[in-house]
C-alpha cells in the first residue's frame, strides 16, 4: 500500500473521493448526500481529495489550471458541512493501483469506510479503469454502503469544474459564480507597481504569485476582506492598453481603503464582470470610465450583501 497515514478518527467514516476543484454546486449537492448517509450511520463525513492533481503527476502538460488552492478547497469543503477533509498525497505508486487494489487498500483497509458516495462520472484506479459500476460491486461484496448521486445541473447542462473554467476564460464571471455557489477567489501577494493609479486618484494593489486560473482580460467587480472589513474591489486583469503596456498584471482598487498592503496576501472574491479592457484617448477619459466602474462595483458589492 502507498505510504498513507489515515487517522483513526476517520476509520469507519463515509467518504467521497474527488478533486473537488472549485467546490461548486455539483460537489455541494453530492456532499449533502454524503452527510445524510453519514448521519444515518452515525459516522463522520469526510471529503477525500488529492494533492497534487493526479494529472500533474501523470501528464503534467495537460494539468488543468486550478480554480482553488488546496487551502481554499479545504475551507470550502468544510463550509459545505463535511466533518473532515483528508488529502491523499499523489504518487506514482498510488496511481499504479488497479481499481480493486485502490478499493481494498485505500477505501477498505485505509479508511475502513462505512459508506461511499460518488457522482456518476467517478473513475478510479490505474488508467481510470474503475467506474461507478465497479465501485458498487466492490462495495456490495465488502458490505459497504454505496450511493451514486445524480448529476447536478443548472437546467441546461451538468455543472463541472471544466465548464466553470471555460466560463472564466470567456470573462463570464457572473455565470461562473452561479455555478460555483460562491464568489470566485483570486489570492496573491501585494507588490509595488508603477503607482500610476495613485496619480489619477485610484490607487491599486498589484497582485503577484497567483496560483489559480485568472479570468480573461477585463474589469471585474468583487470584494476584499481586510482585517474583518469588507471593501468593494474593482479588479483589472491584463495589461493597461491606454498606456501601451504589454505586461500581464492584476490590479485591485479597494474602494474606501487607505493603508499599506505591500508584502501581504490579499484575497479578492470576484462577483461579476464589468467590461473588457479598452484603450482610452486621454487620462481624463480613463478617469471618467474608472469612476463609473467603481460606482458599478459598489452597487454589485452591496447587492451581494457587502
Amino acid at each position: 500500500m502507498p505510504d498513507i497515514h489515515i487517522p483513526e478518527s476517520l476509520h469507519g467514516a463515509c467518504i467521497s473521493i474527488g478533486n473537488f476543484d472549485g467546490v461548486h454546486q455539483g460537489h455541494v449537492s453530492m456532499l449533502q448526500q454524503l452527510i445524510q448517509l453519514a448521519r444515518q450511520l452515525c459516522v463522520p463525513a469526510a471529503a477525500v481529495t488529492f494533492d497534487p492533481h493526479p494529472i500533474a503527476v501523470l501528464r503534467p502538460e495537460f494539468t488543468p489550471p486550478l480554480l482553488t488552492t488546496p487551502e481554499e478547497r479545504r475551507r470550502l469543503l468544510l463550509q459545505a458541512g463535511v466533518s473532515a477533509v483528508f488529502v491523499l498525497p499523489v504518487s506514482a505508486s498510488l496511481l499504479q493501483l488497479t481499481p480493486k487494489q485502490f478499493f481494498s487498500q485505500v477505501i477498505q483497509a485505509g479508511f475502513q469506510a462505512g459508506g461511499v458516495v460518488e457522482g456518476p462520472n467517478f473513475h478510479f484506479g490505474h488508467d481510470r479503469a474503475g467506474n461507478v459500476d465497479t465501485l458498487q460491486q466492490l462495495c456490495q461484496d465488502a458490505g459497504i454502503a454505496c450511493h451514486i448521486a445524480a448529476p447536478a445541473d443548472d437546467g441546461s447542462e451538468m455543472i463541472s469544474s471544466s465548464r466553470i473554467r471555460s466560463l472564466l476564460c470567456r470573462r463570464a464571471v457572473t455565470e461562473a459564480v452561479k455555478l460555483l455557489g460562491h464568489p470566485y477567489r483570486i489570492s496573491g501577494f501585494v507588490h509595488r507597481g508603477a503607482q500610476r493609479g495613485r496619480t489619477i486618484g485610484f490607487p491599486t494593489a498589484n497582485l503577484a504569485e497567483i496560483h489559480t486560473l485568472l479570468p480573461a482580460h477585463g474589469v471585474y467587480a468583487g470584494t476584499a476582506n481586510i482585517q474583518g472589513h469588507i471593501f468593494p474591489a474593482a479588479v483589472s486583469v491584463g495589461p493597461n492598453p491606454t498606456f501601451g503596456e504589454q505586461r500581464e498584471k492584476i490590479e485591485v482598487h479597494l474602494d474606501g481603503f487607505s493603508g499599506d498592503l505591500y508584502g501581504t496576501r490579499l484575497n479578492v472574491d470576484l462577483l461579476a464582470e464589468i467590461r473588457p479592457l479598452q484603450a482610452f484617448s486621454s487620462a481624463s477619459e480613463l478617469v471618467a470610465r474608472i469612476t463609473a466602474d467603481v460606482a458599478e462595483v459598489r452597487k454589485l458589492a452591496a447587492t451581494a450583501g457587502h
